[in-house]
């Protein structure tokens, strides 16, 4: 799986990740160390969901390494846990395109719901939560894809560990939404039911059958 190829082309994609995270840093240093601390402070998403944009150029920074990082990590998964498979680069950049149209299609519906049930303050919010947790994420499978490439780790050991990570941080965002638009959910529970089987399950489905078909 490592052959020459495989490490000569996600050696330049990880390097085009990290340095989408070194620009969201220098570029703004400061909420830069605030959304690293999410996990165990809420200043992050109180001062910056206050100040989002449509288009905010420091998610849109760590949104490059996400779409990258977690290609890469698909990859190392599914060769690992399913099927071994050789590296070819029209195949990557399709998986890597599939991951970046269903992240921004689906977070496009979203939006478009909002302004159609005329909730859009709180999509927003809820929108700004989801994606720093998920560009923290990214972080997490940038890291695990340098030890999957450059070290001599077990690869099952390390998916699983970065694999594990990854849904404890958006399950506690995940937490942290219900409980911040509890009283909003509560009388709406059964179109909630309908919102994660739509847009949060759903989403995932399609992807796995796109990631089915990558061998093929």
């Amino acid at each position: 799986m490592r052959n020459y190829i495989t490490y000569d082309w996600f050696t330049v994609f990880t390097i085009i990740g990290l340095c989408a995270i070194a620009l969201a840093k220098i570029l703004n240093t400061l909420r830069f160390k605030d959304f690293i601390y999410v996990l165990g402070n809420s200043k992050y998403l109180k001062i910056y969901s206050k100040d989002q944009k449509f288009v905010d150029q420091f998610d849109s920074f760590l949104f490059i390494n996400l779409c990258l990082s977690l290609s890469i990590f698909i990859f190392f998964f599914y060769s690992t846990f399913v099927t071994p498979i050789d590296f070819d680069l029209i195949n990557f950049l399709k998986l890597l395109f599939t991951v970046f149209s269903l992240i921004i299609i689906k977070t496009l519906i979203e939006r478009l719901l909002g302004s159609l049930f005329e909730i859009d303050s709180v999509i927003d919010g809820y929108l700004f939560q989801k994606t720093t947790f998920k560009n923290l994420s990214g972080i997490v499978f940038l890291i695990a894809n340098l030890f999957l490439l450059y070290t001599t780790i077990y690869t099952d050991i390390t998916i699983i560990i970065a694999f594990s990570l990854v849904c404890i941080i958006n399950l506690i965002g995940f937490f942290n939404s219900i409980k911040t638009y509890q009283k909003l959910i509560n009388p709406n529970f059964f179109y909630f039911l309908l919102y994660l089987c739509a847009l949060e399950i759903g989403p995932y489905v399609l992807l796995y059958k796109v990631i089915r078909e990558y061998n093929g």
